[in-house]
C-alpha cells in the first residue's frame, strides 16, 4: 500500500502543459466575468450566465489553488509551489474583487425572487442568491476594497503564510536527537511515559525559538480580523464568523452554557485519569493523551485500514466500499516527515469527486480515529457531489458532522464486543477526543476572544499570550490538569488561529462533537432507514442555515436542552470510565 497521497489527477507537476495553461486562464475568465456584469444584458440572462462563469471559474480555481496548496502542505520548502502560491494569491485578489462587485449586484435587483421563480438555471441555486443578496449589506465599500485585499497579501495572508513555514520547517531537539515538530507532539500518545514527558518538555522548550515571530504572526492576524470586521459593518470579528456561518448567537449561547455545566464532570475524568497514572494534582498536560489499561496496542496502517472497513461498513456497506477506495486510490498521506505540516485535515476536489486526507499516523487507536474522521469529512463530500459549487458552502460548525459521527460510530462499534480492559481502554480514547473537542476547545474560545479583544488596545507579548492561554486553561480543566504543568504554547502549535479570513475556528469543533453525537442518537433510535436521511443532512448542508438543517432531522440547536442532552451521552461514559478506573 502506497503511503503518500496521489495528485496527478489534478496535475503532473508544475511543469505540466496543463497547469501552465490553467494559470494563464484564469485571469482571462476573471476579465470575462468583468465583462460580462458591465454588460447591458437583461437581469435574468445575466445571472444566468455570471453562475455558468462562475462555476467554470471555481473548478479551475479549486484545481489549481488545490494542487499547489496540498503540495505546499507535504513539502513546505518546495520552491516552484511557494512561487505559485504568491502568483495564485494576486489572481485570487482579482476573483474576489469580481466576487463582490457580483454579489452587490445581486443586492441591488429588487425583483430577484420572480427572476429566480422564472429561471430553471437559477432555481438550483436560489438560496445562494438570496444568501449573497443579504451578504451585500456586508461588502467592503467598492472604491477601498482593491486596496484592502491588495494589502491583505502583505499582510494577513503573509502572516499565515509565515506561520504555517515555521510550524512546517520547526525541529525539536529530542534525547540527542533532531525531530519535526508532529513527531515529537505524536509521542503525547507513546505508551513510556518517560518519552511523553520527555518529549512535552523538549517541546516546550523548543518554542523559544519561534515563539516571537509566532506572536507576530497572531497579533497581525487579529489585528486585520477587527479591521475587515468593522469595513463589513459588523459590531465584533464574533458577529461576522456567525454570519458567515450561518449561525446565530443564540444557538453559540446555548451550547456554551451547556458545556459550561458539564466541566465539572470533565474535570472528575481528568482527575481520575491522574489517580489511574499515579498522579496526585490532576493530571499534567504530557499526559493527556496517555494511553491507559492493558488494551492498548499499536496499530499499522495495515490494520488500520481493517478496523475502519470493518466497523465502519456496519453502518453501511456503501461506506466501507468509499474507505476501501480512499485507501485504494491514495487519497491518503499517511506518515510524519520533515516538511510536512503537523495535524490532520480533509481536502475536497469537488469537480473530481475526490478528496484528499492529511494525517501524521503512529499507530494508536487514537489515530484510527483520527482516519474515521477526515474520512468522514471524505464521506460529507462525496454526499455533496453534483450540487452546483454555490452550494457546497457547508459552515464550519456544520462541516463537522460526519467527521463527529464517524469517530463516534467507531468508538459504539468497537466496544460492542470489547473486553472490560478494551473498553477501558477504547472509553479513554473517546473521553479523550470529547475533552479536545468540548474542554480544550472552550479554553481556545476563550483564548481567542481574549486576544481579539485585547489587539484594540496593543499588540500581546509572547508573555503576554502565554499568560492568556494559561489562564483559559485554568477556567476550563480547572483542578483536572496540575496547574504546574500545563501548555502555555497552545497558541503557536494551532493553526486554527492563524488562517486569515477564517476567525473562531474552534467552538465548530465543539458544535460538530455534540451536534454529531446528537445525529449518532438519531441513527440508533431509527436504525438503517436513518442513513438515506443522514446522507441528505450532509447534502443539504450548504443549502440553508445552520437551524433549519438540523431541524431538518429534528434537533433544536437553539436550545441547551439539545447540548444538555448529547452531553450527557458523554456524562454516561465519564461515569463509566471512573468506575473502571476504580475497579483498575
Amino acid at each position: 500500500m502506497e503511503h503518500t497521497w496521489d495528485l496527478s489527477f489534478l496535475y503532473t507537476g508544475f511543469e505540466d502543459e496543463a497547469f501552465a495553461a490553467d494559470l494563464a486562464k484564469w485571469p482571462e475568465m476573471i476579465k470575462a466575468q468583468q465583462a460580462l456584469l458591465d454588460s447591458d444584458l437583461d437581469d435574468k440572462a445575466k445571472l444566468e450566465q455570471l453562475f455558468d462563469n462562475d462555476e467554470a471559474i471555481s473548478q479551475l480555481a479549486d484545481r489549481l489553488y488545490g494542487y499547489v496548496s496540498l503540495t505546499l502542505s507535504t513539502d513546505a520548502n518546495n520552491a516552484a509551489a511557494m512561487q505559485y502560491d504568491d502568483k495564485l494569491s494576486v489572481i485570487a485578489n482579482d476573483d474576489r474583487l469580481v466576487g463582490s462587485a457580483i454579489t452587490r449586484y445581486v443586492g441591488s435587483i429588487d425583483n430577484l425572487e420572480e427572476i429566480i421563480a422564472a429561471s430553471v438555471k437559477l432555481q438550483p441555486i436560489a438560496f445562494a442568491l438570496r444568501e449573497m443578496k443579504e451578504s451585500a449589506r456586508h461588502t467592503i465599500p467598492a472604491e477601498i476594497e482593491p486596496w484592502m485585499l491588495q494589502m491583505r497579501l502583505s499582510g494577513g495572508s503573509a502572516f499565515s503564510q509565515l506561520r504555517d513555514k515555521l510550524d512546517s520547517t520547526h525541529t525539536v531537539d529530542y534525547r540527542g536527537q533532531t525531530l519535526p515538530l508532529p513527531a515529537v507532539r505524536g509521542m503525547a500518545y507513546d505508551g513510556d511515559a518517560s518519552v511523553r514527558k520527555d518529549a512535552y518538555e523538549a517541546e516546550i522548550a523548543s518554542y523559544k525559538k519561534i515563539e516571537l515571530p509566532m506572536s507576530y504572526c497572531l497579533n497581525a492576524i487579529k489585528m486585520e480580523a477587527r479591521t475587515m470586521a468593522k469595513a463589513r459593518g459588523y459590531e465584533s470579528v464574533l458577529d461576522m464568523t456567525l454570519d458567515q456561518n450561518r449561525m446565530d448567537r443564540q444557538t453559540l449561547d446555548a451550547m456554551i452554557t451547556a458545556i459550561q455545566e458539564y466541566l465539572p464532570h470533565f474535570r472528575r475524568y481528568l482527575r481520575a485519569k491522574a489517580k489511574y497514572l499515579g498522579h496526585t494534582d490532576g493530571l499534567p498536560f504530557y499526559d493527556l493523551f496517555a494511553p491507559v489499561g492493558k488494551a492498548s496496542k499499536a496499530y499499522t496502517i495495515e490494520e488500520a485500514r481493517a478496523v475502519l472497513l470493518r466497523e465502519m461498513g456496519k453502518f453501511t456497506p456503501a461506506m466501507a466500499e468509499f474507505i476501501d477506495n480512499a485507501f485504494e486510490q491514495r487519497w491518503i498521506d499517511v506518515y510524519p516527515r520533515e516538511g510536512k505540516g503537523g495535524g490532520a485535515f480533509c481536502a475536497g476536489a469537488h469537480a473530481y469527486d475526490r478528496s484528499l486526507i492529511l494525517t501524521n499516523y503512529q499507530g494508536s487507536f487514537s489515530d484510527i480515529s483520527t482516519l474515521a474522521h477526515e474520512l468522514g469529512h471524505a464521506w460529507h463530500n462525496r454526499c455533496l457531489a453534483g450540487l452546483p459549487t454555490q452550494m457546497i458552502n457547508t459552515p464550519m460548525p456544520l462541516a463537522e458532522t460526519a467527521s463527529i459521527f464517524n469517530e463516534t460510530m467507531l468508538a459504539h462499534q468497537v466496544l460492542q464486543n470489547a473486553t472490560e480492559d478494551e473498553q477501558f481502554t477504547l472509553l479513554e480514547s473517546s473521553l479523550m477526543e470529547s475533552t479536545q473537542t468540548c474542554v480544550d476547545i472552550l479554553s481556545r474560545y476563550l483564548f481567542e476572544t481574549e486576544v481579539i479583544d485585547t489587539r484594540a488596545d496593543h499588540a500581546m507579548s509572547v508573555d503576554e499570550l502565554k499568560d492568556c492561554m494559561l489562564r483559559a486553561q485554568e477556567a476550563t480543566y480547572g483542578d483536572g490538569l496540575d496547574k504546574s504543568v500545563r501548555h502555555p504554547y497552545m497558541w503557536a502549535c494551532k493553526s486554527h488561529y492563524y488562517s486569515s479570513g477564517l476567525n473562531f475556528y474552534n467552538f465548530p469543533y465543539a458544535f460538530g462533537e455534540l451536534f454529531g453525537k446528537g445525529v449518532f442518537a438519531q441513527y440508533l433510535k431509527e436504525g438503517e432507514a436513518f442513513v438515506p436521511r443522514y446522507n441528505q443532512l450532509l447534502r443539504s448542508c450548504g443549502s440553508d442555515t445552520i437551524a433549519n438543517v438540523a431541524a431538518s432531522v429534528g434537533i433544536d440547536v437553539r436550545s441547551a436542552d439539545f447540548w444538555r442532552a448529547s452531553l450527557e451521552v458523554v456524562k454516561a461514559e465519564i461515569d463509566t470510565f471512573c468506575a473502571l478506573c476504580e475497579k483498575q
